[in-house]
């Protein structure tokens, strides 16, 4: 999977040819027996991780009503839950790049995998609506920082197959929000018919994500086991040249930057409607619980494989405008069908939401493609995902008030709409072929 990169893919994503070794690839003189191992590890870390950065919200998702129900709220309050998610990654995520510098990727990773479990465990045992927006917060909080850091943990390890492993991590997370929008209502029926098991048992998954990280913070000399240093002092030669790339870059004075940033708070505003309300918009139309989450499962679930396909046929195009538009019009279709038709086309409109909703994967792979170094990518990466989850945190509110308010879906979906042409817009922006470095200056 990983052998598949092309030399145009390799020559469009890697920094100039001559480059001096960072001090982490210096350090990394371990025997070929030990970097295999390192190797595998770090890939059963990037897809155990990723399987674990959607369940708490798609879990949640399908049995929203049950937890409504159960904890007194209403539409308005349960807006602001499928907010949450947004409000944490923006806050959480920008502490990413700085959390890594003092404790290193691996460490952080694995914290935020002990986080997602923790605050799995506790929250459909909290008792009130206070109690389970703080274990929420505490499981997102991992997952903000697991976020921005997976496309930097690629960039370090795999230079050379970054479409590769961000689609390998793509798939995952893909899988993991399905797998989780799926199988949550037949568990909590399993487990007895109460919501508490339910949402609780993906706890499980989290505890496993921390296992392979364990050695990697443990191990010295890896790529992994510290943030790199800034850079050697300024001076003539390689020394100087390596300094100069691993400045703190001038992030805010990137267009493309600032692009990518609204394309990704757009995309996540489409998506965490979609996890938090689109099973809800079904049932209301008269699909029963299982099917909903089974439909909600099914738009997740494109993710699988396109998240393969999209990332790779990104980094082979100079620009990569003619996706973002391909995506955004099957938005467009699908919630008009959900206007028109949510029942009786029920499956095409989960199918084509599916497809629009793999502008994820497209924005991580864009990260790693508009940056030429890794000190460019975590900056990017922290920038582009904090910057534009604080974008996304109204739109999941404004559809719960939307909703509550006109007593129906029209509204909502017609909001869900109008945000694609933004989305559009921006993406093709995004999509130009430069790179932050050329923009912001040092």
């Amino acid at each position: 999977m990983m052998g598949f990169m092309t030399g145009e893919e390799t020559r469009t994503i890697m920094s100039p040819p001559i480059r001096r070794r960072s001090s982490a690839q210096d350090a990394d003189v371990r025997p070929p027996g030990a970097r295999a191992w390192a190797t595998r590890l770090v890939i059963a870390g990037i897809v155990l991780t990723a399987l674990n950065l959607r369940p708490a919200i798609t879990s949640l998702g399908a049995l929203l009503e049950e937890v409504r129900d159960g904890l007194g709220m209403s539409g308005s309050v349960a807006g602001l839950l499928t907010s949450v998610p947004s409000l944490c990654f923006a806050v959480f995520g920008v502490m990413a790049p700085r959390l890594a510098r003092r404790f290193g990727l691996a460490a952080v990773v694995c914290a935020g995998m002990l986080a997602i479990g923790t605050g799995l465990v506790i929250r459909p045992f909290a008792g009130n609506t206070v109690g389970f927006l703080a274990a929420s917060a505490l499981a997102l909080m991992g997952i903000a920082v697991s976020n921005v850091l997976m496309p930097v943990i690629v960039k370090r390890w795999f230079p050379d197959r970054v479409g590769s492993m961000t689609g390998l991590y793509s798939m995952a997370l893909a899988l993991g929000t399905a797998s989780a929008a799926a199988a949550t209502v037949p568990v909590t029926r399993a487990l007895g018919g109460g919501w508490q098991p339910g949402l609780a048992v993906w706890a499980g998954l989290a505890a496993l994500a921390v296992l392979p990280w364990l050695p990697l913070v443990r191990a010295k000399g890896t790529p992994l086991s510290a943030e790199p240093a800034a850079g050697p002092a300024a001076g003539p030669g390689p020394a100087s040249e390596e300094a100069r790339e691993t400045a703190p870059l001038r992030i805010t004075r990137s267009r493309t930057a600032w692009a990518l940033a609204v394309f990704f708070g757009l995309q996540a505003t489409a998506a965490y409607i979609t996890m938090g309300w689109m099973a809800q918009i079904f049932r209301d139309a008269g699909v029963s619980a299982g099917t909903a989450g089974l439909l909600l499962a099914v738009t997740m679930v494109m993710g699988v494989p396109l998240a393969f396909v999209i990332p790779r046929l990104a980094t082979r195009l100079p620009r990569q405008g003619p996706i973002v538009i391909a995506l955004g019009l099957c938005g467009f279709t699908g919630y008009a069908g959900l206007y028109l038709a949510p029942a009786g086309g029920a499956w095409a409109w989960a199918l084509l939401l599916g497809v629009s909703n793999c502008a994820f994967p497209l924005a991580l792979t864009m990260v790693g493609m508009r940056a030429r170094t890794g000190a460019g990518v975590a900056q990017l990466s922290a920038f582009a995902q904090s910057t534009g989850y604080l974008i996304s945190i109204p739109g999941p509110l404004l559809v719960g008030v939307l909703y509550q308010h006109s007593g129906g879906w029209g509204l909502p979906i017609a909001l869900m709409a109008g945000l694609m042409v933004p989305q559009i817009v921006m993406g093709v922006l995004a999509g130009r072929d430069r790179t932050v470095e050329d923009e912001a200056g040092r």
